[in-house]
């Protein structure tokens, strides 16, 4: 259900920047919400305190937010706070970048490499994504994992490839016990 809720007020947002041609700018205000409830706890625990009526609430969004985002933004934020929805701002922005991303063919891929990758190497999987997934450009997330030794591991949604040498000997090890003795 709570992703259902996400995914609806996510989808209208994105309607909205569509149908205005606002998609990059509503995309960077949502960021910068994301970041801003993030990096500050206070407010999410103020929205959703039961004692604080929310009359105080939409004000209180209108006071943080009204000089930075656009009035699309903050009436989407107010309208949040209206539907008793507040504690599902974040994961409904969240769910409004994911429909951008997709919307702009933007993957976004998680690179695991047993040692950290030259500037050319990045370039090398960049390249050879681009050439085999229908996205046009990437969000590029690398991370080093000692423990799978060699080769790398890329993950871009629910799909995983992985070519590490940890992999292949966990495979070869499984292989190795389904062979009986005589």
């Amino acid at each position: 259900m709570a992703k259902l809720v996400e995914t609806t007020y996510g989808d209208a947002l994105f309607e909205l920047a569509i149908s205005e041609s606002s998609v990059d700018s509503l995309y960077a205000e949502a960021q910068a919400v994301i970041e801003a409830f993030e990096q500050n706890k206070e407010l999410g625990r103020l929205l959703n305190h039961p004692k604080i009526e929310k009359e105080e609430k939409e004000q209180v969004i209108k006071n943080v937010f009204e000089k930075f985002v656009s009035k699309n933004m903050t009436g989407f934020l107010v309208i949040m706070i209206s539907k008793d929805r507040q504690k599902k701002i974040v994961g409904t922005l969240k769910a409004f970048e994911k429909r951008v991303k997709e919307y702009k063919k933007i993957g976004t891929a998680y690179v695991s490499t047993a040692k950290p990758l030259t500037d050319a190497q990045k370039d090398k999987v960049v390249a050879r994504l681009s050439a085999t997934t229908e996205y046009a450009a990437f969000e590029m997330n690398y991370i080093v994992d000692e423990s799978l030794i060699g080769g790398m591991v890329i993950r871009i949604g629910d799909r995983v490839v992985d070519s590490s040498i940890k992999h292949k000997i966990d495979e070869l090890a499984k292989d190795l016990k389904k062979i009986q003795l005589a």
